[in-house]
């Protein structure tokens, strides 16, 4: 008798499902446009390791984007990756909607080069740029290593493969030509594994593409008799000279309590997207940063220096996506 019942109730109930869906339909199909824009959009924004810049950063962006999440219905959250060529390729493939990556891996990969060649991702887009990234290496005080020629035939921590730091120094090592055992020793170590590397000799210098003033720098740096290497000269001159997503840095003597300031190079940070993801999201994300400055630079070191007209045009190699575009404009930043 239950069963016969549960027979007969069945197809009611799905009559009574499909007519709420119809009914429903209709009810979006006449909501004003305000209303139907708080149906949430979740929005991941691929970082980098936790104990790096990275992932701080994307938690600062999100924490000012999940303050109108009842407002624009994006909910924001940061995920900790490998780095910047491996946020590039989830954008590609969909598990990301947003990354952090260095202006540098964002102009190989929409133009396949390096490890994109032959295999473009044209539909990378631009969102903003966040601060300058520069090339820091750190060596072992008595390993004498005070230049980029130093380097040469050394244990140096290049970065994991998947990591911008990796792709920057290939880039570095292809520009100088190095030669069998002129070729630094590669080391792929985790920041966090970096420090004691260092201090027991295990490596002879540590390479980092960071944001300044920068914690790791400053732990690895009071830890045991270390210092920072001048990264410079010819193959340095070239790179910046071809490439516009590179420019000439200096580490700050006085953010570290060192004698002298550090000559280097590097690009920026960039945040980047993909032209398949809604344009929603791309918009609420791209506003609330531009119109929330001062509280960003307040919420982590690397974030000080922010300036807007810097951040809708420095190190963004990839086409601007068009609603970040929009918005833009309708901000007076863009014309």
């Amino acid at each position: 008798m239950i069963a016969k019942t549960m027979r007969w109730r069945l197809p009611r109930l799905r009559q009574t499902i499909s007519t709420l869906i119809t009914l429903l339909g209709a009810m979006a199909a006449v909501l004003p446009a305000s209303a139907q824009a708080g149906e949430e959009i979740f929005a991941s924004i691929g970082t980098g390791e936790v104990n790096g810049i990275y992932y701080p950063v994307g938690k600062a962006i999100c924490e000012i984007v999940n303050h109108d999440l009842h407002t624009y219905g994006v909910r924001c959250s940061p995920e900790a990756t490998p780095g910047s060529v491996y946020n590039v390729e989830a954008l590609h493939t969909g598990e990301l909607e947003f990354g952090i990556v260095q202006s540098d891996v964002q102009f190989a990969a929409h133009n396949g080069e390096n490890q994109w060649n032959g295999r473009p991702f044209r539909g990378l887009r631009s969102v903003l740029s966040l601060y300058p990234e520069l090339v820091t290496v750190i060596a072992r005080s008595d390993s004498r290593i005070r230049d980029l020629a130093g380097l040469a035939g050394r244990r140096v921590n290049v970065g994991a493969r998947g990591s911008g730091t990796r792709a920057t120094w290939d880039a570095i090592e292809a520009q100088l030509g190095w030669k069998d055992e002129e070729r630094v020793h590669p080391m792929e170590l985790r920041a966090e594994a970096t420090t004691s590397a260092l201090c027991t000799g295990t490596i002879d210098a540590s390479l980092l593409i960071v944001g300044h003033p920068s914690p790791v720098v400053t732990q690895q740096l009071a830890a045991c008799a270390t210092n920072l290497v001048a990264i410079s000269g010819p193959a340095v001159d070239k790179l910046v000279r071809d490439q516009r997503y590179y420019q000439r840095g200096v580490i700050s003597a006085n953010l570290y309590g060192i004698a002298a300031d550090v000559q280097t190079f590097g690009g920026r940070a960039t945040l980047v997207t993909a032209d398949s993801v809604d344009a929603r999201a791309v918009a609420v994300i791209a506003k609330a940063v531009l119109t929330h400055i001062a509280e960003l630079r307040a919420l982590h070191p690397v974030l000080a220096g922010l300036k807007a007209r810097e951040m809708i045009n420095d190190g963004l190699t990839a086409p601007l996506h068009p609603a970040a575009e929009q918005v833009y404009k309708e901000l007076g930043l863009l014309e």
